[in-house]
């Protein structure tokens, strides 16, 4: 037997298609179902490589006892979270509103109008861990809705006037000194032995790490950099790394990026490459490269999906335990290498009889001694292999369109620092993937998953695709990257302006309304909409040299600087979108020919976040009006532009660092 969710194409949904509840997905007919039996509704926000979600589902959702009270007392919702953000975000508002910590599964109970009136996260079957038994809060919950209606419309009342966005004061701005005094603020916070923000959990928190990085480039006080540099570093050696496939799990349970919370997510692993990759480089850190392209491998062999595009994300289960896949016995190396390779593997990895998390080992390299490099790569690959033979964890394979453009990005921009021409090619398999699936005229979709797609698209969708065409046009020269990105900047700014106040909302103005239009301002997991719109807009200003559109930008980041101080570990996008537009560069490199090559090859290992990189056969095919259409070259040259000023023409590739680093002072 199933249930409605059957016809779904989420694989979240689909997971629970066989519950004896009496799911409905999303939609105008659930709550009319609501409405006509006069019941409250039941939302219940997931995903699919979410552990406890699967621990709620298993203890409740396929018990028949429990389905039995929900199907009797409630119209039950199950949504998808990355499927449907604006969704997660209005009612994780919501419990937050109600004095609860965020987090999922995502319990919220509703009016049939789509109204919040209480909710929580994860509840037990049973009572437990301080929390009441989940049929005895419906049970509860349906009897206070029909017999106390006015203890249900005060809260209603309450949370609805905490939902309403609120308006900040205009006025404020932010120099490069503020930032700077920011940034050294934020030293302090950072755990000085492991990185990270101090404390446990430990999460990657990619957009502030840019920040700190950002504030080192700018200043040239090296301390500032350090905090994200010794944080990298850290988590290159710790158990978040998978040193057996490559790629980052979500975040670490613990203070020491050990033991990680096993899900992979393509936005983290997107996130963190170009980091990688380009500090790498800059610091000569073979351990840093080691972990970019480790990213690369990982995605080339497991989240490639049918049509070209990347899957969302890897469960953090198999075979109902955490970790399974990821973890080894000290006998188990013993069973797939040979005796020398076995002891040098537990020694290098750290896996040991009495192991390192739950009687297993995590393989990690903190504070483990240098070992051959070329002798651990052969070693864990034959691990890997080894490893393919397990129970694969699920894979959450629809294609979301935000999350794609900040892997296709991430690849366009560090295929040449990497050396690694396949990640190209799998930045513009991906590419075409989208348009291909996921585009009506000029205006996107958001999730694509066997034939169906999810749509109007939302603001993030925009900002990263705009930032994967424009990263694409870079890295090729192939100027109708740079048209997609033109036209998704335009189709954001006309449909998801935020009628409440600056920035964007995070749904478009032709959506389905909800109970509020949600602002797309504050980071979350991934920089918030208008953070990717903004960066998006003002890297292709700086690629067609438009000062026209910079103009228009400067009034839009002058309106979120309040936003920005008030918050800015909760707006780092947008702190980075003010740094880009301060120093953000465009490298225009002339001519054709091996030499020309050689000098695109130079542009695009500079770091990724303070330039664009455009060719042009000769400097006559520049936009008008670009100052570089004055170079008088013969032959290959790069020229360095920011604004309406050029540096002189660079033949040289060793050259082009210099020249970069002299114009941004």
């Amino acid at each position: 037997m199933t249930n409605r969710l059957a016809a779904a194409a989420s694989p979240y949904l689909l997971q629970h298609a066989d519950n004896p509840v009496h799911w409905w997905e999303w939609g105008p007919d659930a709550f009319a179902e609501a409405r006509r039996l006069n019941r409250p509704v039941l939302l219940s926000i997931g995903y699919a490589a979410c552990h406890w979600c699967h621990v709620m589902a298993h203890e409740s959702f396929e018990d028949d006892g429990v389905a039995a009270v929900m199907n009797e007392h409630l119209v039950s919702i199950k949504v998808d979270r990355e499927e449907r953000p604006d969704v997660d975000q209005i009612y994780m508002a919501a419990l937050h509103a109600l004095g609860q910590q965020g987090g999922w599964p995502l319990t919220m109970f509703l009016t049939p109008d789509g109204e919040p009136f209480w909710g929580g996260t994860y509840f037990p079957k049973e009572p437990r861990y301080g929390r009441p038994g989940f049929a005895d809060v419906v049970r509860a919950l349906s009897k206070v809705y029909a017999d106390e209606p006015e203890r249900v419309a005060q809260n209603v009342s309450g949370i609805a006037a905490q939902l309403r966005p609120k308006r900040r004061e205009g006025g404020v701005s932010l120099s490069p000194a503020d930032l700077d005094e920011t940034a050294r603020r934020l030293v302090r916070i950072f755990d000085p032995i492991d990185g990270g923000f101090q404390g446990a959990p430990k999460f990657p928190q990619a957009g502030v790490l840019e920040m700190m990085l950002r504030a080192g480039r700018r200043t040239g006080d090296e301390t500032l950099a350090a905090p994200a540099l010794l944080t990298l570093r850290r988590m290159a050696a710790g158990g978040i790394y998978d040193h057996v496939g490559g790629g980052f799990a979500r975040y670490s349970v613990d203070g020491r990026w050990l033991v990680p919370h096993f899900e992979k997510m393509l936005y983290d692993n997107a996130q963190l490459l170009p980091l990688f990759a380009s500090l790498g480089r800059d610091v000569d850190d073979a351990r840093l490269t080691a972990a970019a392209n480790g990213i690369v491998d990982w995605l080339k062999r497991e989240m490639v999906t049918g049509e070209g595009a990347f899957a969302a994300s890897l469960d953090a289960d198999s075979e109902g335990e955490e970790g399974r896949f990821y973890v080894w016995r000290r006998a188990e190396l013993d069973e797939v290498l040979d005796a020398e390779d076995a002891a040098f593997a537990a020694d290098a990895l750290d896996v040991s009889d009495e192991g390192n998390w739950e009687g297993v080992s995590i393989p990690n390299r903190t504070d483990r001694p240098p070992v051959d490099a070329g002798r651990l790569a052969d070693v864990s690959a034959k691990l890997l292999a080894a490893r393919e033979r397990r129970v694969r964890p699920g894979r959450d394979d629809k294609a979301l369109a935000d999350w794609n453009g900040l892997m296709i990005a991430a690849l366009a921009e560090s295929s040449a620092t990497l050396g690694r021409p396949d990640a190209l090619a799998l930045a513009r398999r991906a590419f075409d993937a989208i348009v291909a699936h996921m585009t009506r005229e000029d205006r996107l979709g958001h999730a694509f998953r066997a034939g169906r797609l999810v749509y109007p698209g939302f603001a993030s969708d925009y900002g990263a695709m705009a930032l994967a065409g424009l990263a694409l046009a870079g890295a090729t020269g192939i100027g109708g990257y740079r048209d997609h990105a033109a036209r998704w900047i335009d189709a954001a700014f006309a449909h998801h302006r935020n009628p409440a106040g600056p920035g964007l909302a995070v749904d478009a103005d032709d959506a389905d309304r909800l109970v509020v239009r949600p602002e797309a301002l504050q980071d979350e997991a991934m920089p918030s909409g208008t953070a990717l719109v903004l960066n998006a807009a003002l890297r292709l200003a700086a690629y067609d040299a438009d000062e026209d559109r910079l103009a228009r930008l400067d009034g839009e980041i002058a309106a979120l600087m309040g936003r920005m101080a008030a918050n800015v570990i909760g707006h780092a996008g947008l702190v980075n979108a003010l740094d880009a537009r301060m120093r953000l560069a465009s490298i225009v490199v002339l001519g054709e020919g091996e030499a020309a090559d050689a000098l695109h090859r130079a542009a695009l290992r500079l770091p990724p976040w303070e330039r664009v990189v455009r060719r042009a056969r000769t400097a006559d095919d520049l936009p008008d009006g670009h100052p570089a259409r004055a170079a008088r070259v013969t032959g290959a040259a790069a020229l360095v532009c920011a604004g309406q000023t050029c540096s002189p023409p660079v033949t040289d590739p060793e050259g082009l660092a210099e020249a970069f680093s002299t114009l941004r002072g």
